[in-house]
């Protein structure tokens, strides 16, 4: 019944559907559908198989363009429209059944995402914590990775023990000390709080990074890769900071400037934190 519905529709020409209204509710429904489409994206940056999925839409989007622009105009393509017309209305159900997970993390990552969180983090405070423990890990060649969420949480993620404490310089120090039973993976900070440490993350692929980098700065690239975060990364053996953003590692800097560049970063991508003019914490 839904294969047959789909063919009526798609027996509608483009001429007919924009016959029907004015300029104005052609440009009002246009908007429309770009903010599902854009939120569509949105909603789904962060889980594993978003680069399939948005990969899988521009083709489908595509191909359904050509074959509607052109079997319009001709009598031809009749058998291809026939064709995809019933392989695209499986491929939509293949597509939910096989990216269950990752749609499952995508939903859970929408209850997280500071639109429904009533908790707006002080940008200034927490760059300022932060900037604080990196130069006494950097100067004590302690090796450290801390990862900041902006506006969407970050999906898949294990182990680890969940905290829920205030962001401070000196707790941060104390989770990455030699021998602390979290220091060796990663600590995790969500609404301004320190939500857990010791947390594993997905690693960037061999041969993405520098063999001279080690494990914690191709964890920092891979969590940020298809993550909306930031991740500050320590070197415990050259005791180099460095901050790793869509997928990207920045080179060392100095530990004076790190405030600065993570405020920066911070005010610009994540309006869920709260920055006055002067650059102080905002009341």
């Amino acid at each position: 019944m839904i294969a047959d519905a789909m063919g009526t529709i798609s027996e509608v020409s483009i001429s007919d559907v924009f016959r029907a209204d004015g300029p104005l509710e052609v440009a009002l429904e246009f908007a429309v559908i770009w903010l599902g489409v854009y939120g569509m994206f949105r909603f789904l940056r962060g889980t594993r198989g978003a680069g399939v999925v948005k990969g899988f839409f521009l083709v489908a989007v595509a191909l359904a363009l050509v074959i509607r622009i052109f079997g319009d105009a001709t009598d031809g393509f009749s058998r291809l429209r026939f064709l995809f017309d019933r392989a695209f209305n499986l491929l939509a159900i293949l597509l939910v059944v096989v990216f269950q997970p990752e749609l499952r993390a995508a939903m859970g990552r929408l209850g997280r995402a500071q639109l429904f969180s009533a908790r707006r983090a002080n940008a200034s405070g927490l760059a300022e914590e932060i900037a604080d423990a990196a130069d006494f890990l950097s100067r004590n060649r302690f090796g450290a990775l801390i990862v900041i969420e902006r506006q969407i949480g970050v999906g898949d993620l294990e182990g680890g023990q969940e905290l829920d404490a205030k962001v401070s310089a000196t707790l941060l120090q104390s989770i990455f000390w030699p021998n602390s039973p979290l220091h060796d993976l990663a600590v995790v900070i969500r609404n301004g709080r320190i939500w857990g440490a010791g947390v594993q993350l997905p690693l960037a692929e061999e041969g993405t990074l520098s063999k001279s980098l080690g494990s914690r700065h191709r964890a920092a690239v891979g969590v940020t890769h298809d993550n909306d975060c930031l991740a500050v990364v320590v070197s415990e053996e050259t005791g180099g900071i460095r901050i790793a953003e869509s997928g990207k590692l920045s080179e060392p800097i100095p530990a004076r400037q790190l405030r600065e560049e993570l405020l920066s970063r911070l005010a610009a991508q994540a309006p869920g934190f709260v920055v006055d003019r002067r650059g102080e914490a905002a009341p």
